[in-house]
């Protein structure tokens, strides 16, 4: 760990000039120093949120080669391409971490019974605000931070996106270490160190989220032009 990069007090990390500072000088040193900062920032409540796509399977990885047993939680709505809950199993036969599984309150037949069948298809916010968003709220309400996959280059919105600063949306400082990374950088690093990753990622599929929103994309295309095909929608909600 870099002597230089200090460990902030539970009042600095709610300051921005203290991330504005620290921030830059974690990205200098790489993803797997930033996550080695953030286990002895946060000893307790720091976990990694998973969707199983290539980003979050180099953090996996990393992770665990920087403290034993972290947290890593995923959130299951249900829709998720059966290759996910492969991937997922083969995470847990491989690493030593505590996995969470984090549901919606509603099930699907249980959501299709109140707001009608494939609400996906007829109002996709209010969908990911069920699935996604509220179940993301109530499990980050108690913890200190929480470590993303995000990428600058994924989105408009996530071009600015710091390596770490606070997240005053969920009260809690948010870590993304592969803010800088490209997608040619992430790739290079699974097959570098044997990284399992979801096997859609070759058919066509560089971001992946539920099935009936989840379409491959031709060459060349936007990476997020197949999710919410034919919609102005980009985001789930989880970042905004």
């Amino acid at each position: 760990m870099n002597p230089e990069i200090r460990i902030l007090d539970d009042e600095d990390t709610r300051l921005a000039e203290a991330w504005a500072t620290l921030s830059p000088q974690l990205e200098a040193l790489g993803p797997q120093a930033v996550l080695a900062w953030a286990t002895k920032q946060f000893p307790e409540g720091l976990v990694l949120a998973s969707s199983f796509g290539a980003e979050d399977m180099v953090l996996i990885d990393m992770l665990t080669r920087v403290t034993d047993h972290p947290v890593v939680f995923y959130l299951d709505t249900g829709l998720l391409f059966p290759e996910t809950y492969t991937l997922i199993r083969q995470v847990e036969a491989r690493y030593p971490l505590r996995l969470v599984r984090v549901a919606p309150a509603l099930s699907i037949e249980e959501q299709g019974e109140r707001l009608g069948p494939a609400l996906w298809s007829r109002n996709p916010d209010q969908c990911c605000a069920i699935r996604k968003v509220e179940p993301l709220q109530r499990y980050l309400a108690d913890k200190r931070a929480w470590i993303t996959g995000i990428r600058r280059d994924q989105t408009p919105f996530r071009k600015n996106a710091p390596v770490v600063g606070f997240d005053e949306r969920h009260g809690l400082v948010k870590i993304n270490p592969l803010a800088p990374w490209s997608q040619k950088d992430v790739f290079r690093y699974l097959v570098k160190n044997q990284v399992p990753y979801n096997p859609l990622h070759d058919h066509g599929y560089p971001s992946i989220g539920c099935v009936p929103c989840t379409r491959p994309v031709n060459p060349g295309d936007d990476p997020r032009a197949g999710r919410w095909a034919g919609q102005e929608k980009t985001e789930c909600g989880l970042h905004l």
